[in-house]
C-alpha cells in the first residue's frame, strides 16, 4: 500500500532565506503603517493649531463702545478718545500687546500701549490707557478680561500730524486695532463740521 504522505510532486520550500523575506516584509509594512500613523497626527495637529489660531482672530478682539474727540487750540482734534470692551465670545485680550495703525490723509503711524493708570502723557508712537470708572474690578489694569471692563484708549493726533498739528474739520482718519492673537477691529472717523468756535478741552462726538 502507497503512502500517502510520500508525494515526490509536493515540495516545501523552506528555508533561513525565505524567512528573512518574511520578516522584512513584515518590517517593512509596520514602519510604513508607522510613517502614516505619525503623518496623519501631525496634519491633524498642525489643522487643530489653524483652525484655533483662524478662531483667535475672528473671536479675540476688542469692541469699540463709542468715541470722541478732544478740542486743541486751533478750532481742530488734538486727541481722540475709544472706549473699548471685549468683543462677543472673546477671550481675554492683552492691551499691553496690541496694537493700533493710524491712518489720515497726511500719515501713518504704529502704536503701542504706553501708560499706567493715571498716565496723561505719551508719544506720537503711543497710546494712552485709562480705566472707565467702577470697571475692572479685579484690578488688572491693561487686560480685558471681563465683559464689564471698559477702557478709554486715547491717541494723540496733534502730535502724530506734524504738519498740522491735529485733525481739522472733514479729516477722515482709520483706526485697526490688532490684538496679541491676530483679531483685529477696524474704525473710521470723520471730524465733526461744529468744530469752529468749540472751547480748547471740548468734548465733540465723533
Amino acid at each position: 500500500m502507497k503512502s500517502l504522505f510520500n508525494n515526490d510532486d509536493d515540495r516545501g520550500q523552506v528555508g533561513i532565506g525565505t524567512l528573512i523575506v518574511f520578516i522584512a516584509m513584515v518590517l517593512v509594512a509596520a514602519i510604513a503603517a508607522g510613517v502614516l500613523v505619525n503623518t496623519a497626527g501631525f496634519l491633524q495637529a498642525t489643522a487643530e493649531d489653524a483652525g484655533q489660531e483662524s478662531v483667535d482672530k475672528v473671536t479675540n478682539r476688542v469692541e469699540v463702545v463709542n468715541q470722541h474727540g478732544i478740542v486743541g487750540a486751533n478750532d481742530d482734534i488734538e486727541t481722540v478718545n475709544l472706549t473699548v470692551r471685549l468683543a462677543a465670545g472673546s477671550s481675554a485680550v492683552d492691551m499691553n500687546s496690541t496694537s493700533i495703525k493710524y491712518l489720515s490723509d497726511n500719515e501713518v503711524a504704529t502704536l503701542t500701549n504706553n501708560s499706567a493708570p493715571n498716565a496723561d502723557t505719551y508719544e506720537e508712537h503711543e497710546f494712552n490707557l485709562t480705566r472707565v470708572e467702577g470697571t475692572d474690578s479685579d484690578n488688572s489694569f491693561g487686560v480685558l478680561n471681563d465683559g464689564a471692563d471698559r477702557y478709554v484708549v486715547s491717541i494723540n493726533a496733534s502730535k502724530i500730524e506734524t504738519g498740522t498739528g491735529g485733525l481739522s474739520t472733514g479729516d477722515k482718519i482709520q483706526l485697526d486695532i490688532t490684538s496679541q492673537t491676530g483679531g483685529t477691529t477696524q474704525v473710521i472717523l470723520t471730524m465733526p463740521q461744529q468744530l469752529a468756535g468749540a472751547n480748547e478741552g471740548d468734548p465733540v462726538k465723533l
